[in-house]
């Protein structure tokens, strides 16, 4: 007298159940890989490179000067093999690539996609490096393009904006480049 006996459930799940997990796990899916931006996380791992590189330039450009009597590298297609070659440095930093393909070093001495400009004038030399991450261009004005430089007449580096490739006269002077305050 037991009724429930042909009423039983089959165990697995349908079509429809299954379907609708896996098109969430699409969405889900597609949600973390635009939040995550793998493109925009390359772009920031080769700014930071940069920063990195041009501190340890700047550093190594000031150890030069120091002890040479005040004379900087000469601005050339080798400035940083001079820096090798002098024991301010003990290997040059390698080429970051730029994912445009431009360093960005208008009338600016390049090699390894950094840029050095050496203002014999006044004395002064900056080494500088376009950044191409929307974090780094994001802290500048539209119609400016963001540069991490090294300045001996300020002895640091930083971001600046600038509509145009920074060069050591214009460092941080009227109508040229000026830090920027968002670090």
């Amino acid at each position: 007298m037991n009724k429930l006996k042909n009423t039983a459930k089959p165990s697995g799940f349908t079509l429809i159940e299954l379907l609708i997990v896996i098109a969430i796990l699409g969405v889900l899916a597609v949600v973390v890989l635009v939040a995550i931006n793998p493109v925009q996380q390359l772009a920031r791992t080769r700014d930071s490179g940069r920063k990195s590189a041009i501190t340890q330039l700047g550093r190594a450009l000031q150890a030069y000067y120091t002890a040479r009597n005040g004379t900087y590298v000469t601005e050339n297609a080798t400035w940083l093999d001079s820096l090798v070659t002098s024991g301010e440095l003990a290997s040059a930093p390698s080429a970051i690539s730029y994912a445009s393909g431009n360093a960005g070093c208008s009338g600016a001495a390049e090699q390894n996609n950094l840029c050095y400009d050496y203002d014999t004038t006044l004395g002064r030399v900056i080494v500088y490096a376009r950044m191409e991450s929307n974090v780094e261009a994001s802290k500048c004005a539209t119609g400016t393009v963001a540069y991490f430089v090294y300045s001996s007449r300020q002895g640091r580096g930083g971001l600046v904006c600038s509509a145009s490739a920074p060069t050591a006269a214009t460092d941080g002077t009227t109508g040229g480049w000026t830090w920027n305050s968002v670090q």
